[in-house]
């Protein structure tokens, strides 16, 4: 009994005439890197720029620029012979999206890096249990502006925050006219004037009662509380607007009074958000220089009175220890550092605490 190949043997057994072209099978998967591939190319690519950094034969910049460049063209080559153009595309972008990320994140480690490596040399403990009083050489340390630093920014907080709180409450619940885009518009053009106009104006505003040669940490407080108001406002009002109107509505359908909904649905609702606006507000104006200088000026003693004299602050205490050295300068300039590095600490506690009242005050969904 005789069988009739079916169509694709009868192909493969069809000779190819003379003028047909052999038909080769089209390659429909591709080859994968290893897993970890981006990785090792970053990390050869680093260790080139820092191999031509460290000897002085590039410059830092340089250097990061090469690796850069290198990473980008080395995995995009790599996955071109392997995987394929399409996939290589998807890796080359991917890789200069990195590569950008890389690069503006190392201004950032330089100043951390600098900042630690030459303010750790004095980073003992008389430089936290001593102030500058009779101190001319070495010796010395910051403690009248450590605590200065504390109390006049814990008064503008304790001004900044009822304040912001309050207007972004009335703007999110209660605002709905011309007063309510008027207290907008007079918050976007707070949060971009320079920080020595807002010393110049508690200057010129406590001037006006208690005389031109008045100083204190009253005063630099105000300043700063101007700094922190609108973006305290602004942060405390997009918390308020992702509070979900179901809860509100809510709320007022058991006819619980709307002064009560906000204090018991929509504050507590909006906490962690609010909170870690402040912490970005105070975090804002710790280290400013300007207002705290036009408005509390410098000593070289302990007060803890902000209504009565000058008070040093951490910022001001850096900046004149830098700017004016004794003689010799390494000790002024080591002060510096010190005080530098003691002031980013300081931010860093702040945001780590914010991030703890953010994970303890956030609405629990279990």
């Amino acid at each position: 009994m005789s069988t009739t190949p079916t169509t694709s043997e009868s192909r493969e057994t069809e000779p190819v005439g003379p003028g047909k072209a052999e038909l080769q099978p089209a390659r429909l998967t591709h080859g994968t890197l290893p897993r970890r591939a981006a990785q090792l190319v970053l990390g050869a690519a680093a260790l080139v720029g820092v191999a031509l950094w460290l000897p002085g034969v590039l410059g830092p910049v340089a250097a990061a620029l090469l690796a850069a460049v290198g990473y980008t063209a080395g995995i995009y080559l790599w996955s071109r012979s392997v995987e394929g153009p399409r996939k290589a595309f998807d890796r080359f972008v991917t890789a200069v999206v990195t590569s950008a990320f890389l690069l503006a994140l190392l201004p950032l480690v330089s100043v951390l890096f600098t900042v630690f490596d030459r303010g750790f040399e004095r980073f003992d403990a008389e430089f936290f249990t001593y102030s500058m009083r009779n101190i001319v050489g070495e010796g010395g340390g910051a403690h009248h502006a450590l605590f200065g630093t504390l109390i006049i920014t814990a008064l503008a907080a304790l001004i900044s925050v009822p304040v912001g709180m309050l207007t972004a409450i009335y703007l999110v619940e209660y605002g709905r006219g011309r007063l309510a885009r008027y207290i907008t518009f007079f918050v976007d053009v707070m949060t971009g004037i320079p920080s020595i106009v807002a010393g110049l104006f508690a200057f010129a505003l406590f001037q006006l009662f208690l005389g031109p040669a008045v100083r204190m940490g009253f005063m630099g407080a105000v300043a700063l509380s101007v700094l922190m108001i609108p973006i305290v406002v602004r942060s405390t009002e997009e918390m308020l607007k992702l509070v979900p109107n179901e809860l509100r509505e809510a709320s007022y359908a058991l006819a619980v009074p709307k002064w009560r909904t906000i204090m018991k649905v929509v504050l507590p609702t909006a906490a962690a958000g609010i909170g870690s606006g402040v912490t970005l507000a105070i975090a804002r104006v710790i280290g400013e220089t300007a207002p705290l200088l036009v408005t509390v000026g410098l000593t070289t003693s302990d007060n803890f009175n902000p209504f009565d004299g000058r008070m040093a602050t951490l910022s001001v205490f850096s900046y004149s220890q830098y700017a004016s050295p004794g003689v010799p300068p390494e000790f002024s300039l080591d002060r510096a550092w010190a005080a530098a590095l003691t002031l980013i600490l300081v931010v860093m506690v702040l945001n780590l605490v914010a991030r703890l009242i953010a994970r303890l005050f956030a609405p629990k969904t279990r």
